[in-house]
């Protein structure tokens, strides 16, 4: 009897923090920033859950290279980071504390994304 009751209360406790950890992860964003680069990756990924992801290179000869997560309700930052494939854009983001699956794989999320000039120098790296 005093087993079930130990039990029934772990369980419970485990239920509220997996609750609470998941609307933190979900909620609270972490940092806001801004990246810029090439865009060389951005596809629509995932089976069951589908999420659009991509990746940008800071240099142009670089090896570092930024993965980031866009909304599936930021159509239009969609549409944006599909016509801009190849070129070099900077991209305003919000990065949350964890991650999520039905969210995408990264912490970062794009909000927005425009094309960036660059003076010639720059793509001369």
């Amino acid at each position: 009897m005093i087993l079930q009751i130990l039990l029934i209360i772990f369980g419970t406790i485990l239920l509220v923090w997996a609750i609470i950890y998941s609307v933190f992860v979900s909620c609270v964003p972490f940092s806001e920033g801004y990246r810029s680069g090439t865009l060389i990756q951005f596809k629509r990924k995932g089976i069951l859950m589908r999420t659009w992801e991509g990746r940008i290179r800071p240099g142009s000869k670089g090896t570092t290279v930024h993965r980031f997560s866009v909304r599936r309700n930021q159509k239009e930052v969609i549409e944006k980071l599909k016509e801009y494939q190849g070129q070099h854009v900077r991209i305003t983001y919000i990065e949350y504390y964890g991650v999520l699956l039905w969210r995408g794989s990264t912490q970062y999320f794009v909000t927005h994304v425009e094309l960036e000039e660059l003076d010639y120098d720059l793509r001369e790296e």
